[in-house]
């Protein structure tokens, strides 16, 4: 039998909420590459590099999650040079080796019906995620997840989504909530 209790938990700008916690709770964190630079026109979408304000928040936001305890069992990222080098600060911020970092480029692109079948995949042996990408998507995916509209998740705005799925291919909106989401201008 799995034993649950209630404990209070935050969601978007931090109005209080009630989750189920279980023995097999999972925890996944949506977070969207850092502000990237639009001053070369001729480089591919794939290859943009984070801009000055991309390079101050990621490693700020990384901190934030240093800070509230997070230790992930796998970071997963848009091989896209904007979404990897956010997950690098965020690594760097956690104390986790970049090599570690597992690249992966359906999330760059994907649909959310994509990145749902991406998460479905995640090993079970990793309880904490991070999954770095890009928008519209992540906020779609956010959404099904949460009874509250988030309109848009910002640049290396993060969104915590807490499951009692036993296995990641049991992780769903029924089950898994939206708990928390930290956007660099309401928490830096």
């Amino acid at each position: 039998m799995i034993h649950s209790q209630v404990v209070w938990c935050t969601f978007a700008r931090y109005q209080p909420r009630l989750m189920r916690i279980s023995a097999y709770m999972r925890t996944l964190y949506l977070v969207r590459h850092a502000k990237s630079s639009w001053d070369f026109p001729g480089l591919r979408d794939f290859d943009r590099p984070l801009n000055e304000r991309g390079q101050h928040d990621a490693p700020r936001m990384g901190k934030l999650l240093a800070r509230d305890g997070v230790k992930p069992d796998l970071m997963i990222s848009s091989p896209a040079k904007r979404a990897i080098s956010t997950a690098i600060c965020f690594a760097e911020a956690l104390g986790i080796e970049e090599k570690s970092i597992k690249r992966e480029m359906d999330i760059y692109e994907a649909w959310p019906q994509e990145l749902q079948r991406i998460i479905s995949q995640l090993p079970d042996d990793a309880r904490i995620v991070l999954l770095f990408g890009h928008n519209n998507t992540l906020t779609e995916v956010a959404n099904i997840f949460t009874d509250d509209l988030i309109e848009n998740v910002p640049t290396c705005g993060v969104v915590r989504i807490e499951s009692d799925a036993e296995t990641w291919n049991k992780f769903y909106e029924g089950n898994s909530r939206v708990t928390a989401c930290f956007f660099p201008k309401d928490v830096l």
